[in-house]
């Protein structure tokens, strides 16, 4: 993933509810959920939900297809590991990653 890319993604989850809805549709795995049962879910009005989900389409985190009358939206699972592997690619320096020891507490 590119630098433009990624901070393309992640302005489009900075916000409360696109993040919620990316998050939700994260939960539906990749058969997705229609429009309506989205803002159902999450009580957003249908105008404000078109709004975040056209925002989510466009950096590529969502994907949206037609089934019958209802738009089907999906995450784009490529899309959100090539993401989280751009943000971690240079982790402890190339190093394996170990949790932080945390200091005993006085007992």
């Amino acid at each position: 993933m590119q630098t433009k890319q990624a901070l393309a993604a992640l302005s489009a989850v900075a916000q409360e509810s696109r993040l919620a809805v990316f998050r939700l549709l994260v939960q539906a795995g990749p058969a997705g959920m229609a429009a309506s049962h989205i803002a159902t879910q999450l009580g957003i009005a249908p105008s404000s939900l078109s709004f975040h989900l056209k925002e989510l389409t466009h950096a590529a985190l969502v994907t949206a297809r037609q089934d019958g009358r209802f738009v089907i939206y999906a995450a784009d699972f490529a899309t959100m590991n090539a993401l989280i592997g751009f943000l971690t690619e240079n982790c402890c320096s190339g190093a394996p990653c170990t949790p932080p020891t945390l200091p005993e507490s006085p007992q």
